[in-house]
Order: structure tokens, then sequence, then C-alpha cells
């Protein structure tokens, strides 16, 4: 049964631009529709998760959805927004990368049931290789005109005044290069929509002018607006860079705190974009998290989606208990579950100082602080914090007759110190 995709985006915000017609052409029939992703890192990032979501309702809606990797253009790079050409790939770098991602589509796009609209990946290197310069610009480049691809918005950023580098000949082709991929999915797979962020408009309806022209047929552009944040910072990046889907390059941990720590005005934003929730159910949970702000409620729930999504159930309930693991009343023994990735992902940025097994069980508390970690400035300021009942070991509050032991270690190296509540320090056990 098709559902109508059009409106399901716009309650969602999800809609900048559509062509004159899409809506009606969507509705007559399955339809099929294709988004472009970069294939030049192994990992896609949360930057990318706004079009992987109009990817996923679009089949959800009962059409078709391509995910096109663009191992092609991968090789040239994509002026759009950009002041500089990439890096160039080769192909098995680039085929490495193609079934990473993929992998990563597949939590969103069902790849594998024997339904009519399967999701399909495709890479335009495939029918890009064989494609000869002279080929191409016969074939191609005679229907679409200089002056077309100069009013381009991307193409005028990149020629004007303002960029001293300009823009080289092999980047101006890459509106033709996207064009073409448009107008091949549309004779090969009867692909009659491209779909992506704003800044691809001009893009996309170079691949609809090639499908007028050469396919005499029509094909159509949707683009989204692109995710912005309410301080003005940038969307999807955090203090150590990209926000990615790969649990190696951003643990499932950090991944949390980063929708976690979304202000409520992007949190409303971003859970009608990022959540297959419906409208009624984000209704509820806005109206209850109003009722209540600092409970975080509305941040919670996104971020419990999210991770659940992108990672799995157990991620997101091991990332939630690492957040709550520092006001926890039985502190002791939740610590010690955590991986020591979560574990040093929690305390990143605390100091650590190193010590052997033999020295841990030989220093005393006053060692502990100050003489053997250097922690605080002084072996008297260490006894005077013992003294006032300051200082906890792995958040429970010793003396300083206390004797550090293996007992005390996390994951077999670490022994938490706290002097009063803000001051936290690591031993680590070598």
């Amino acid at each position: 049964m098709i559902k109508n995709f059009v409106e399901e985006l716009q309650w969602r915000g999800m809609i900048h631009d559509t062509m004159p017609g899409a809506e009606d052409h969507l509705m007559e029939a399955m339809r099929s529709a294709y988004v472009g992703f970069d294939p030049t890192a192994d990992s896609l990032h949360i930057g990318n998760l706004v079009p992987i979501m109009l990817l996923a309702h679009f089949q959800r809606c009962g059409h078709k959805p391509f995910a096109l990797v663009g191992g092609a253009t991968g090789m040239i790079g994509d002026p759009s927004g950009k002041s500089s050409e990439r890096n160039l790939l080769d192909e098995k770098t680039l085929r490495h990368n193609q079934d990473a991602i993929k992998n990563q589509l597949a939590h969103f796009l069902d790849f594998e049931s024997d339904v009519p609209n399967s999701a399909e990946l495709v890479n335009n290197y495939d029918w890009m290789k064989e494609f000869s310069f002279l080929e191409f610009i016969r074939d191609v480049g005679k229907h679409i005109t200089v002056n077309y691809m100069m009013a381009k918005d991307s193409v005028k950023n990149r020629i004007s005044s303002e960029s001293s580098d300009g823009m080289s000949f092999t980047e101006f082709t890459y509106q033709l290069v996207q064009g073409y991929d448009f107008l091949h999915l549309y004779r090969e797979n009867n692909c009659s929509i491209q779909m992506g962020g704003s800044d691809q408009w001009g893009n996309i309806t170079t691949g609809t002018e090639l499908i007028r022209r050469v396919g005499k047929g029509k094909g159509f552009a949707i683009t989204c607006p692109l995710i912005t944040k309410s301080d003005g910072s940038k969307f999807g990046k955090s203090e150590g860079g990209n926000v990615w889907l790969d649990a190696d390059r951003t643990s499932p941990y950090k991944f949390y705190q980063y929708w976690l720590n979304s202000s409520d005005e992007d949190a409303e934003k971003y859970i009608k974009v990022f959540t297959f929730l419906t409208e009624e159910e984000i209704k509820s949970i806005v109206n209850t998290h109003q009722e209540a702000p600092h409970q975080r409620g509305l941040q919670k729930r996104l971020a419990e989606e999210i991770t659940t999504m992108v990672h799995s159930k157990y991620d997101f309930e091991n990332a939630e208990k690492a957040s709550n693991i520092l006001f926890s009343k039985t502190f002791k023994t939740d610590i010690k579950t955590l991986d020591e990735k979560t574990f040093l992902d929690v305390f990143e940025g605390v100091p650590q100082a190193e010590v052997s097994k033999d020295e841990l069980s030989e220093m005393n508390m006053i060692g502990a602080l100050a003489a053997k970690t250097n922690f605080l400035a002084s072996n008297s300021e260490a006894r005077r914090a013992l003294k006032e009942n300051a200082v906890a070991v792995n958040k429970e509050k010793v003396k300083e007759d206390y004797q550090l032991s293996e007992d005390d270690l996390i994951n077999g190296k670490y022994i938490i110190l706290n002097k009063g509540k803000k001051n936290t320090y690591i031993i680590k056990v070598v």
C-alpha cells in the first residue's frame, strides 16, 4: 500500500524543495528514488542521517530506495559547499568503503527481503569506468550548455572573487557526472526521483534536464533542509570532530551523549527528523517534557531511539548506564560492569597517574593523593583533605589509614579518586 511520502516529510520538517508534480507522481504507483553517498571514508556520519532517513521513509511508504555510492564521483570531488577539492581514492579503498557503508545503511533499509521495494545499493563507478572521455563529452556533455552549468550556485560560489583557488575542470564536470547517474538509473532501473540536501538542488536538476533532453522522460527532485543547531554551531560536530556511525570512530557512549546534550529547541526538531516515532507519540513526549524540562525526557527519548537504531539496544543500555553511573547509589558495583572503552569515555580528560602493582600494594592514601601521583600539591594538603572526610576511593569515603589493593581495581587496572565533588583523578595500574 502506497502512503503519502511528501505528507510524511512535511510534518517532520524534512522538505525544502520539491519539483512540481512529484507528490502526484508518488501517489500513482510504487516509484524508485535514489540518494548519493560519498564513499571517501569507511563510515557515514550523522550529517548523512537526514538523507538516510529520506530513503527509509521512502521505503516505509511503499516505494523502492536506491543508495548510490559515488565511487566515480568520489574520485572527482563534489564542489557543493566545499572550498577545496577532496583527496581522490583508489578502487580497492572505495570498494572497502562501499561494503562498510552498506552495513550501516542496513540498520535503516531492508536490503534482504524479496519484497518488490527492497533497497538496492549501486556504485556509479560500475557504469562510469568503461566510459571514455570522448564518449562522455559526445553523449552527455553536448546536451548541457556551459551557461546552464555556470548558473549553478555551487559553481558560482567557487569561481567568485571570494575564492582564490578557483575551480578545476574536474570539479566543474561533477554536475554532469551526477546528472548522468540520474539518467542511467532512470533508464536501467526506472528511477524517477533523486533526493538529497538542499545544497544538491543544482546537481539534481542537471539530472532531470538530461532525462528530459536525452531520455525524453520526466525526473523529479526532492530536497531536505540542511540541519542547523539553534546556537549557531555546526550540526554533526563535537569537540573531537565528526560524530560517526561507526562505533570504532565514535563510541556508542559518545554518540548517545551527543543527542542527550541537545537543547530543548533542537531536540524537538531532531526527534521528528531522526526517529520513526509517529506525530502523536512525539506530541506526547514533547508535552510531558514541557511539564518537567529539567528531567530532559525529550533528549533521553531522542538519544534512546537513535542510539538503538544506529548501534543496538545493548549499546544504548550500556551508554545510558554509563551516563547515570556517576550519580548511582551502587557506583562501586555498577562501574565494574562497564567495558574499558566506555569507562575511558566516561572519564575522558580526567588526570591520570600510572603506578606499578608493587607500588600499589605499598602505597598509603597520602601517596595516592600527592607523593606518588602529584594529584594534590603536597602531602599536607592530602592529609588535610583526608581529615575533612573529603576523599573517596571509587566514590566511597576513606580515611588516612585506608590501604589501596587490587580489590579496588576497575577493569583490573583503574582506581577513581575524588577530592570533594569537583576533583576527580584516576590511578592506572600498569
